[in-house]
């Protein structure tokens, strides 16, 4: 399945799965108030930001590639 996925997607979901490990630190560090509202916030955000990020810009890096090699063409 991992193959199917384009390299923007697996790009974003390691620096999500990455956001979400950092994240899952602070928590064990007392930096979240331990509520479940608070965690699961925590690592939405967390995870979510990240994953969005670097998602939009690997999918920028590969419309300018796309687009370089059309023009050379």
């Amino acid at each position: 399945m991992w193959q199917k996925l384009s390299t923007p997607l697996k790009i974003g979901l390691a620096a999500g799965g990455l956001g979400i490990l950092l994240t899952v630190v602070g928590i064990v560090r007392g930096n979240v108030p331990p509520n479940p509202a608070s965690i699961g916030m925590a690592l939405l955000i967390g995870g979510g930001v990240w994953f969005l990020v670097a998602w939009a810009v690997a999918s920028a890096a590969v419309d300018v590639e796309t687009d370089v090699k059309e023009d050379n063409r």
